[in-house]
């Protein structure tokens, strides 16, 4: 298993590091849902923010974080306690799910009808990963581009660096289905059971492990990503999954797999 016959990536937390833009956008959300009175973010608070974005499964906790983050909260009980205690804030400020998610959508949306460079400018690259695409679009191997990110903002942040990615390799948040849904038929299509999939989140990884028919999809979770401490070590002991670095990815596929 040395070498995939076909290759899938992530995009956020893999490729790319948006961690600059969700802050800015979590903290005008959370302005705007619990009014505090100031709009400028207290100092330290990005560089708090940062680390704990891996505990956020869907949008309307990002506001949230930071809600938690300003009233006290510290970054342990965060980690190990996350899921139940993020919806109390929300209660006490009688507020929604929906609204919080709502209000996060629109912040974006309206930046982005504003001026979509700036927010475009908010990403950067992790070190490596565009000569490595590059060089692996150049190869024999099909390689995707799977995301819960819109694939026209995929497309033009990687056109942005110089890459030209192929638009139909690119399978983002508009398909509207599971990623091992999209591996399956990936799979099918090239006729492919050497397959590679890099990953940043382990619910994502647990999924595509759960499937029957994708057994021989070898999975990688991206330890430079959006993961914490336990999800690689989790990794660690398990044969299933394997932890990647990017020293890693960037060398010989012989190099991916302990």
């Amino acid at each position: 298993m040395t070498t995939p016959q076909l290759l899938a990536f992530d995009f956020d937390g893999v490729i790319c590091d948006g961690l600059i833009e969700y802050f800015q956008t979590a903290w005008q959300a959370y302005c705007q849902l619990f009014k505090p009175p100031s709009n400028q973010p207290p100092e330290g608070l990005a560089e708090r923010f940062y680390p704990l974005r891996p505990v956020i499964e869907t949008g309307w906790e990002m506001p949230v974080l930071v809600a938690a983050l300003v009233k006290g909260a510290s970054n342990a009980q965060i980690i190990e306690q996350w899921p139940e205690m993020a919806l109390p804030y929300l209660d006490a400020a009688n507020l929604t799910k929906a609204q919080s998610v709502q209000t996060l959508d629109g912040v974006r949306d309206q930046w982005i009808q504003r001026d979509l460079q700036s927010w475009l400018d908010l990403h950067r690259f992790y070190p490596g990963m565009i000569d490595r695409l590059t060089a692996l679009l150049a190869s024999e191997i099909p390689i995707y581009i799977v995301s819960t990110k819109e694939g026209r903002f995929i497309k033009a942040l990687l056109a942005q660096s110089g890459l030209d990615f192929p638009t139909e390799r690119i399978f983002g948040k508009e398909v509207k289905r599971p990623k091992y849904e999209t591996l399956r038929l990936l799979k099918e299509k090239h006729a492919a059971q050497r397959i590679w999939f890099v990953e940043d989140r382990l619910p994502a990884l647990k999924a595509v492990a759960a499937q029957p028919d994708l057994a021989k999809t070898a999975l990688f979770l991206a330890d430079w990503g959006y993961n914490l401490d336990p999800d690689r070590e989790t990794v660690r002991q398990s044969s299933r999954i394997h932890l990647l670095s990017l020293q890693q990815i960037v060398q010989k596929f012989g190099s991916w797999i302990s």
